[in-house]
């Protein structure tokens, strides 16, 4: 299998769906609380101290994210429409069930219980071993002492956050200045004295080279213009580049300020290259996935604004700066050592205390980063708040008083009762799980069609060959990985990392998934076409790309890929980013109001919120959405 970001191969054709497909319940019932799930009985509190003491989710290695079991029943209900409300009847009922355990549904219970007050019963149903969503924590104890990264959303964007979202940082004890005050974090660069590189591998240029100073972080021109010569691209290619990165010519000269700004944002940044700039079709692939493990599209579906603003070169030949440039943020972003997981344990400390038995009430909250989470009280039968993992739901609905809801778990249908309901999940799974709504807002819900991604985390014996070789991380335009970087200077509480070649280090791949032949297929087709190449990979695909990277960068300068890798963990999301307003997307996405928006309607006593109402890939669009869809439940009568 190919993992190139880069190289057209034949599709697969139905060889993908076979691998994608489990077309029996009783298979995927096998599956649903694998590996290591606490396989108590709803509402036993009983589960025995080995399972209490083995189930500990962060710790685990290998294929996790949307892992299995976390996934097949649904592609049943969706994909074969098989039909599943015919629950065992638990007998629990709640004030509010909320579905996904994510950062928007924990956050959903946080501000019910604002609201509505702290006695208020609770019940957070979640499909994955773990809770976090996307906010994954990744926990590795085999080089002795612990080290943390991250399996998805890690940035705290703060200067984006609304009213709402800051208050709730401030409520859980998130000190952005103190985050910020001990970061030196910079993908891979800061902290370590080496540099990021772009790596060109044989399979692809002809030739193995590392050119460093250049790599996704560090595209500005002055930069590139050092890089080029070293290149393995053909030698018009390299003249096309050198020309255009040394241009001070305006190559939309003659354009007001509204047909310039109208270019920018209806360009795709590919187009730019090769039809205002001249640059070939072998140094237009350098730039094609550069921006895929921050937007999940590929830089020929993404606008000349959209790229030149998250720092490709080409601003220096559009003369004056347009506004589409104006840098808005005030970063760089706050960052915990294992990403916003630190946040969504930080809500699950709020609704259920006693999950951290060691972590006093008065405790800093930046001790959460390495306090252990006792899993076995997440569903005590005590709590005001439960939180049930390996709990998919298949099907809500509308009653006369209330609300009902069947959900899988442990090769079991079960059913719970509730006053209201918020659906935090993935939007165009609601559809299926909640047949009744109106077939716009189906239609609506349907359209939030999520990008593709993934990290991977590689724990190292030593940070050794990285520093032989004076790189600390590069691109990978060749590779579907597309960036690695080493992980140092992200530090919380009593969580303190320094550089230090001779000590484990980790390593951090972050990408998203093309298709292996993207032409001619739209932004959504591609998203869809990539989640089937996603979840046709395992494992040894993985590993095996990771290892080919690794030798191929590091290699020379002593790696080996045999005996220094300590531990590897992938975290796959065939659904990942959340759709959002991208410049080139399809009209119909853009209107007023969008899909997103008629999708994300309340409907009876069920409330919709996830980052996919938002139309935003970002943490404090799930937060916002959450506390709209609390405010949008209807009175309780």
């Amino acid at each position: 299998m190919s993992l190139s970001g880069s190289t057209v191969s034949p599709d697969r054709g139905d060889g993908v769906t076979r691998r994608d497909f489990l077309h029996d319940l009783a298979v995927a019932g096998l599956v649903a609380g694998a590996p290591g799930g606490l396989a108590a009985a709803v509402g036993d509190t009983s589960a025995t101290a080995a399972a209490a003491e083995t189930y500990y989710p962060p710790t685990r290695t290998g294929l996790r994210g949307s892992h299995e079991g976390a996934f097949e029943v649904a592609h049943v209900l969706a994909r074969e429409g098989k039909r599943f409300d015919d629950g065992r009847d638990t007998g629990e009922h709640y004030d509010l069930v909320i579905v996904g355990a994510g950062i928007s549904g924990l956050a959903a219970a946080y501000f019910y219980r604002q609201k509505h007050g702290v006695e208020k019963r609770i019940l957070l149903l979640d499909n994955h071993d773990d809770f976090g969503g996307h906010a994954k924590r990744n926990e590795f104890h085999q080089g002795g002492s612990l080290k943390l990264a991250w399996g998805g959303t890690v940035n705290i964007e703060w200067w984006n956050y609304s009213e709402v979202g800051e208050r709730l940082l401030r409520e859980l004890g998130i000190d952005i200045e103190r985050l910020l005050s001990n970061f030196t974090y910079d993908w891979g660069e800061s902290g370590t004295g080496l540099t990021t590189a772009t790596w060109f591998d044989k399979e692809t240029y002809g030739v193995n080279r590392v050119v460093k100073g250049v790599s996704v972080q560090n595209m500005q021109r002055e930069a590139l213009l050092g890089a080029v010569p070293e290149m393995p691209i053909s030698e018009g290619a390299k003249d096309a580049l050198l020309h255009f990165l040394s241009s001070e010519d305006d190559v939309l000269a003659g354009r007001s300020a509204e047909e310039r700004e109208r270019f920018l944002r209806s360009t795709s940044y590919t187009d730019f290259l090769r039809k205002q700039c001249g640059i070939p079709e072998d140094a237009i692939q350098i730039f094609d996935v550069a921006m895929m493990g921050i937007w999940g599209v590929r830089t020929g579906d993404l606008s000349v604004a959209e790229c030149i603003w998250s720092g490709l070169p080409g601003e220096h030949v559009l003369g004056v700066p347009p506004a589409s440039f104006e840098d808005e943020s005030q970063g760089p972003s706050a960052m915990f050592p294992d990403g916003n997981a630190s946040i969504t344990r930080l809500l699950v400390r709020s609704l259920i205390p006693h999950s951290f038995p060691q972590m006093a009430k008065d405790a800093d909250p930046f001790d959460i980063v390495t306090e252990q989470l006792d899993y076995s009280q997440l569903d005590a039968v005590s709590n005001a708040v439960r939180l049930r993992l390996n709990a998919l739901v298949l099907n809500v609905a509308n009653e006369e008083e209330g609300v009902a809801l069947t959900y899988h778990q442990n090769g079991e249908l079960h059913s719970v009762r509730a006053e209201q309901c918020v659906l935090a999940c993935y939007n165009r799974i609601v559809p299926h799980i909640c047949p009744t709504l109106p077939e716009a807002q189906k239609n609506g819900l349907s359209a939030c069609i999520k990008r593709p991604m993934g990290t991977a985390n590689v724990l190292l014996k030593s940070g050794k060959a990285l520093a032989k070789a004076g790189v600390s991380g590069a691109y990978l335009p060749s590779s579907l990985l597309q960036m690695v970087s080493v992980v140092t200077g992200v530090n919380a509480g009593s969580y303190q990392t320094e550089w230090d070649p001779e000590e484990p280090c980790m390593l951090h791949f972050f990408f998203g998934v093309p298709p292996e032949n993207p032409e001619g297929l739209s932004i959504v087709e591609q998203s869809q076409v990539g989640r089937l190449r996603l979840l046709a990979m395992d494992f040894d695909d993985f590993e095996d790309e990771i290892r080919r990277v690794l030798d191929g960068i590091w290699g020379e300068a002593g790696l080996d890929v045999d005996g220094d890798i300590l531990a590897i963990t992938v975290n796959r999301w065939p659904h990942g980013y959340a759709r959002d307003l991208i410049d080139l997307e399809e009209e119909t996405w853009l209107a007023s109001p969008g899909p997103y928006e008629i999708g994300r309607k309340t409907f009876g006593n069920i409330a919709i919120a996830n980052s996919d109402a938002g139309a935003d890939a970002y943490t404090h669009t799930a937060i916002d959405q959450a506390w709209r869809a609390v405010q949008e439940l209807p009175a309780n009568t």
